[in-house]
């Protein structure tokens, strides 16, 4: 380690802990044991902050900060897992679900989708808030690969790992809020896409069943583990 970089000492769930001045809350807690939940983030892809679920509280901050996003403070004071927080998380998982159509008896991925799995974590067992139920499109366009707005949650792995590991940039985000879609070059359909490499990162990362591979059981639409540490090299590689 250069001894240029700078050690800080902070408390997280009551422990104290060190880290590297240019690590994240999230990048320490992890390395410590301590688990926070995520749905955006993957190591070896730029973090986003878009999903929430890893928000943590501050001593001092009345807001409840993203953890991935956070950079470490000396004598930062974090909270992973109080009933705030646990309130809140449930609430935004209850708010994906709601906004999209995430049916999960008919899901590819049912029994290998993160959003489910969170679900189930924090006993999430019906939805408070009124569904939407959209009349999304499904883009079934291209040879290989489908893509269905209606189980999406716009976490932009797939766009990140596109552009930051296969260098194609194929996907993109277009709109905003609950308008917002994954799109293939410019909003074509995917299937006429002139960058698309057929690598299936895409694919692999997608938290839910949003992005399938065209004649997958179920059980086949595992993510591919040996791929996390290919990212990670990939990314500390470009770094």
């Amino acid at each position: 380690m250069s001894s240029s970089v700078k050690i800080k000492t902070l408390t997280i769930d009551e422990r104290q802990v060190g880290a590297r001045e240019n690590q994240t809350i999230l990048e320490v807690a992890r390395e410590n044991g301590i688990k926070i939940p995520t749905l955006c983030y993957m190591k070896g892809l730029s973090p986003y902050g878009g999903c929430r679920m890893c928000i943590v509280e501050i001593a001092g901050s009345p807001k409840l900060l993203p953890s991935c996003m956070t950079s470490v403070e000396e004598g930062m004071v974090v909270s992973t897992n109080t009933d705030r927080i646990k309130k809140y998380r449930k609430n935004l998982l209850e708010l994906y679900f709601s906004e999209r159509n995430h049916v999960c008896s008919v899901c590819a991925s049912n029994g290998y989708c993160e959003l489910q799995t969170m679900a189930q974590k924090v006993e999430m067992s019906h939805v408070h808030f009124p569904y939407m139920y959209p009349h999304l499109d499904v883009d079934a366009t291209h040879e290989r690969y489908v893509l269905d707005h209606n189980r999406c949650i716009a976490c932009t792995r797939c766009v990140r790992v596109c552009d930051e590991i296969e260098g194609a940039h194929t996907l993109d985000i277009k709109d905003r809020g609950i308008d917002v879609r994954i799109i293939t070059d410019l909003d074509r359909p995917w299937g006429e896409s002139e960058t698309c490499t057929q690598c299936g990162k895409c694919v692999h990362v997608c938290p839910t069943g949003a992005l399938i591979e065209r004649g997958k059981s179920v059980g086949e639409m595992s993510k591919r583990k040996q791929l996390l540490p290919y990212l990670t090299k990939m990314r500390e590689a470009h770094e």
